[in-house]
Order: structure tokens, then C-alpha cells, then sequence
């Protein structure tokens, strides 16, 4: 079955409210693929998701960066998936490798992040990916599988996950894994899960690779076979974002 080419924006901590309608205003006006080609998610911080929400044309829709593990209550400085349902948010964005460094949210926790996220109806993004050290020491494989089984021990219906491969050491370095490498990593993924997973899931769920993805490069990586999109992160704050959402048509080819 194909792959509907998903691209997601990744802002981080950035923006003002001037900003955000600023970029908000491009992605509106912007002539690209129609839905039925490109599905496009923006992933603005928390304290924008209901103003872009707002103001964002209907074809795009908004993630979260970020819920919490389980139901809200005591956990201060935390947003459950609950309010992002309650604010109609669709997306989250769970296990982005920052929050996995920075933050020391482990693999088992990550797991627990998406199950719970899709027991309350979101969809979501999921993140994995190596280090520097971890790709030297030809340890890449065994990192993502273990990441993704952590995913997978918790998840049964895998409808509403997409995986996003980032490789920590291209994540705002200007690196870039060339097309050969994130095809290699995407493919192993997809054998990894129709072995471990089920062949079915393994066709259908969409792989999309992160890490310094620009205007110039994303054509060639996404003619790649098992490159089904991109979650993108300081090129989705400028305006060629809107040519990285039209590389989708190299699928059409």
C-alpha cells in the first residue's frame, strides 16, 4: 500500500507571537501537494499551539512537542494528553532526542509516553535515533531497534504513529545523513518490524527521517523508497519549508 508522504515542523523553543503568525502567514499562502499527497504537521511550543490552531489553514494541522506519561494531576510544569484533546490538538511529538538527552527520558519511558498518548486519541510522532559515538562504534541498529521495541512492547494498533529516525549527530549540525544512510537505517527499521512487529505494519507505517533536512537536500532523500517524509526542525521556521512539503511530489515519480 503507499505511504502518504507526511512532512512535520519541528519549532522547538522558538517564536514570538509576532513570529508565529509571521510563519503561520507563509505556510497559508503557500501553494504545495494537495492533502491527498503531503499530510504537513506544525509543532509549535505549547504557549502558540491554540493561536496557530487558530489561524492555520485546514489542510495543516498542529502537534504538541511534547505530554505527559499519564493523566494529569500533581506534576507541575507538565501538559497531559487529556487538555491537548481537550484544546482538539491531533499531534504529539513524543521521545525527540533532546528530550531524551537533556531531559533523561529513557526508552522504557518513551514507550509508556506514546501508549498512553494513543489510549487518549492523539496521534503521534515518535522518535528515535543514535549518537555520534553510537554510529562509530557500528552500534546504530541495535540503538534504534531497542528504542523501537521499547514503542512497540506497549503499542498494538499502529495506525496513528509515525516514526521519525533522527540521528542525534545530525540534529542541528548542518549534518546530514546522506540519502545511502537514512535509506540503510530506514530499511533495517522496516525489517526490524515486519520481524518483530507484523509484515502489515511493517508496509504501512510511515518512517520519515529528521536531522537537518533543507530546500537543498530533501528531493534526494525523499526519492529514497523507504523515506516517507520528514520531520524537519530550524528549516521549518523559514520559508523553505514550504519547498521541503512540495518535495513530496519525487514520490509521483
Amino acid at each position: 500500500m503507499a505511504r502518504k508522504f507526511f512532512v512535520g515542523g519541528n519549532w522547538k523553543c522558538n517564536g514570538t507571537t509576532e513570529e508565529v503568525k509571521k510563519i503561520v502567514t507563509t505556510l497559508n499562502e503557500a501553494e504545495v501537494p494537495s492533502h491527498d499527497v503531503v499530510e504537513v504537521v506544525v509543532s509549535p511550543p505549547f504557549v502558540f499551539l491554540t493561536l496557530v490552531k487558530s489561524l492555520l489553514r485546514s489542510d495543516f494541522h498542529v502537534a504538541a512537542q511534547n505530554c505527559w506519561v499519564r493523566k494529569g494531576g500533581a506534576f507541575t510544569g507538565e501538559v497531559s494528553a487529556e487538555m491537548l484533546v481537550n484544546l482538539g490538538i491531533p499531534w504529539v511529538i513524543i521521545g525527540h532526542s533532546e528530550r531524551r538527552a537533556l531531559l533523561n527520558e529513557s526508552n522504557e519511558f518513551v514507550g509508556d509516553k506514546v501508549a498512553y498518548a494513543l489510549s487518549q486519541g492523539l496521534k503521534v510522532i515518535a522518535c528515535i535515533g543514535e549518537t555520534v559515538e553510537q554510529r562509530e562504534s557500528g552500534s546504530t541498529m541495535a540503538v534504534v531497534a531497542a528504542q523501537t521495541k521499547a514503542i512497540a512492547d506497549k503499542v498494538t494498533n499502529w495506525d496513528n504513529v509515525v516514526l521519525a529516525y533522527e540521528p542525534v549527530w545530525a540534529i542541528g549540525t548542518g549534518k546530514v545523513a546522506t540519502p545511502a544512510q537514512a535509506q540503510e537505517v530506514h530499511c533495517e527499521l522496516r525489517k526490524w518490524l515486519n520481524q518483530n512487529v507484523g509484515a502489515d505494519i511493517a508496509a504501512s507505517v510511515r518512517i520519515i527521517y529528521g536531522g537537518s533536512v533543507n530546500g537543498a537536500n530533501c528531493k534526494e532523500l525523499a526519492g529514497q523508497p523507504d523515506v516517507d517524509g520528514f520531520l524537519v526542525g530550524g528549516a521549518s521556521l523559514k520559508p523553505e519549508f514550504v519547498d521541503i512539503i512540495k518535495s513530496a511530489t519525487v514520490k509521483k515519480n
